[in-house]
């Protein structure tokens, strides 16, 4: 801790100095129902993405106090079927810098309210992509990846392989339909091709039919080279690697799985991050406390190099070429003007190690290869952010 401190001291020396100012920062989650699974070998933490900010606080925080910069955290959990816009608005009237933890078309809702116009707002947990196409808005941030994102890394490295047979099986709740749409829409990107798909409707207990069951299920798939799985619930994916008729890798929800954060993450000071976030919250960073913690550090950011809270000045200087955001992935992290999507790597990992980091060597773009995952500026259909 004071070595970080010496360190912090040390860069924002050269800096002017600022007024002093108090930064409240608010995170608002939507409760939604979970649905059953057929295993419960990896509950939701209770503080998922809570800790994440939680730990950006004290990163803002450290930076801060020499510049005379105070921040602060304010949680507020919705309860199912509460009205989340009345919170929404409670929390706008302590301060335009929320993060918020919901579902799509509840951002929306709020996102539009009157009293949130001005504010700045960061999507931590919504993936969907309408948020960053017709659907987009102006004050609406998003620091979580995209499917559109995560589908596009994997494709890559499976085309870096040369592995072109894909077939796929997919659930049946909307969370795995909409990411076997974005594996589907990948797939066709990158000139791949997803041929047998099956779906997974069944609620066996697949803790002990596994074995027998699986073969038999992935017995008719064709020719692949690899089972490519849409299981974002995380309910039967974890029971079909070793199990598939034909000796396959599995990739997707299950084995080689693209993510915007993982305890196997290690590169690039992330080992010290991810020392950090286990002292504070006893378990490993997940992507949604990765989201969240790159939500607050980018209004941390912003504000230490404008010297104001002002959002409209933040708003330009974070869409400005001057912004840049460590985020322990190799590169410097920005927004993409067009909409509000945080550029990123994808780390590609499995349960024990990365097995690579998209984008992938050879994968071009005029502009920064970031932008070859997820939807680039002429794809994206966003009207409104600017």
């Amino acid at each position: 801790m004071r070595l970080r401190a010496a360190i912090a001291a040390l860069m924002l020396s050269a800096l002017p100095a600022w007024a002093e100012l108090t930064i409240p920062v608010h995170y608002l989650r939507q409760v939604v129902p979970q649905p059953p699974t057929l295993s419960n070998l990896d509950p939701r933490p209770e503080r998922l993405g809570i800790d994440g900010a939680s730990l950006a606080l004290a990163d803002n925080q450290t930076t801060g106090q020499f510049l005379g910069q105070t921040y602060t955290l304010e949680i507020t959990e919705v309860p199912e079927g509460g009205d989340f816009a009345n919170a929404m608005r409670a929390a706008l009237a302590a301060t335009p810098f929320v993060i918020l933890d919901a579902p799509a078309d509840t951002l929306l809702s709020v996102a539009d309210l009157p009293e949130a116009s001005e504010a700045l707002l960061f999507n931590a947990s919504a993936p969907d992509r309408k948020l960053r196409s017709q659907e987009c808005r102006p004050n609406l941030f998003h620091t979580g990846p995209s499917l559109d994102m995560r589908t596009d890394a994997l494709m890559q490295f499976l085309l870096s392989r040369r592995w072109t047979g894909l077939a796929l099986i997919h659930g049946t709740h909307a969370e795995d339909l909409a990411f076997a749409d974005a594996l589907t829409g990948s797939a066709s990107k990158f000139g791949l091709k997803i041929g047998a798909t099956k779906e997974w409707a069944f609620d066996a207990d697949m803790r002990r039919n596994a074995t027998q069951e699986m073969p038999l299920f992935t017995q008719d798939l064709g020719r692949h080279d690899v089972l490519l799985l849409a299981d974002e619930i995380g309910d039967f994916a974890r029971y079909i690697p070793y199990n598939t008729w034909e000796p396959r890798p599995v990739a997707g929800s299950e084995g080689l799985r693209p993510v915007a954060w993982d305890r196997v993450v290690e590169q690039w000071g992330a080992a010290q991050l991810q020392s950090r976030f286990e002292d504070l919250a006893a378990r490993p960073m997940r992507p949604l406390d990765y989201a969240a913690w790159a939500a607050f550090r980018a209004i941390g950011e912003a504000v230490t190099r404008t010297g104001t809270d002002d959002p409209a000045a933040l708003r330009a200087y974070i869409l400005s070429d001057a912004f840049e955001l460590a985020g322990f992935k190799g590169r410097p992290l920005t927004f993409r003007t067009w909409n509000g999507q945080l550029r990123q790597p994808i780390p590609l990992v499995h349960a024990h190690a990365q097995a690579a980091l998209a984008p992938l060597d050879g994968f071009l773009h005029p502009r920064t290869e970031l932008d070859t995952l997820g939807l680039d500026a002429p794809e994206s259909g966003c009207t409104r952010f600017q």
